[in-house]
C-alpha cells in the first residue's frame, strides 16, 4: 500500500504542478473566482469520513463488530455523499456556469484534477462498500483489522490529497 500511495501520490503532483502553471492563462473566462465557491459541505464529508474510518478500525481491533460496522458504514456514506456533492458541483458548473473541459484552461485544468480526485474517492468508497458487505456477511473479522488498515491508510491518503486540491483550487486559484 505504501508503493501505491507513493505512485499515487506522484500521479497528483503532475495535476497540480500542471494545474498551478496554467493558473490565470486562460483568455477567456469563466475564471476560477467567478465560478468557484468553497467546498465545505465536501470538505466537512471528507475529512470528518478520516475521523469515523479511525473509530471503525478502532472497533474492529477491540472485536466490536457492531461498532465497526456503524463507523464502517457512516464513512462509506461520507464518501458516497462526497461523490454526490461533487456531482452537483459539477452540474452547476456546466449547466449553469458554462464550465466544460474544452472551456478553457482552467475548466482543463480543474476537471483533470478535481476529476482525478474525485476519481481516487470512488474507488475508495468501492472498497469501503466491499469491505462493509464481508463484514456483514461474516467474511471480515477481528483477525483481519491489519488487512483493513490497508484500507484505511488509502481512504487518509485520499483526504491528504484533498487537502491539496482545496488550496490549490479553491484558495490560491480562486483568489488569483
Amino acid at each position: 500500500m505504501i508503493l501505491v500511495i507513493l505512485t499515487e501520490t506522484a500521479l497528483f503532483s503532475i495535476f497540480v504542478v500542471a494545474y498551478l502553471f496554467y493558473i490565470g492563462k486562460s483568455v477567456s473566462g469563466p475564471y476560477p473566482h467567478e465560478v468557484l465557491h468553497f467546498p465545505w459541505l465536501g470538505s466537512i464529508l471528507l475529512f470528518g469520513s478520516s475521523g469515523t474510518i479511525v473509530a471503525a478500525e478502532h472497533h474492529l481491533k477491540k472485536g466490536s463488530m457492531g461498532g465497526f460496522h456503524l463507523w464502517w458504514f457512516i464513512t462509506f456514506a461520507a464518501g458516497v455523499g462526497f461523490m454526490f456533492w461533487t456531482l452537483n458541483e459539477w452540474m452547476h458548473l456546466i449547466y449553469h456556469e458554462g464550465l466544460t473541459i474544452s472551456t478553457n484552461l482552467f475548466g482543463s485544468t480543474f476537471y483533470s484534477l478535481v476529476g482525478l480526485h474525485a476519481s481516487h474517492v470512488l474507488v475508495g468508497a468501492i472498497l469501503l462498500g466491499l469491505i462493509l458487505i464481508m463484514s456483514l456477511t461474516g467474511r471480515i473479522q477481528h483477525r483481519h483489522h491489519q488487512h483493513v488498515e490497508m484500507i484505511s491508510w488509502y481512504w487518509h491518503f485520499v483526504d491528504c490529497v484533498w487537502v491539496v486540491v482545496i488550496t490549490v483550487v479553491y484558495i490560491i486559484s480562486a483568489n488569483s
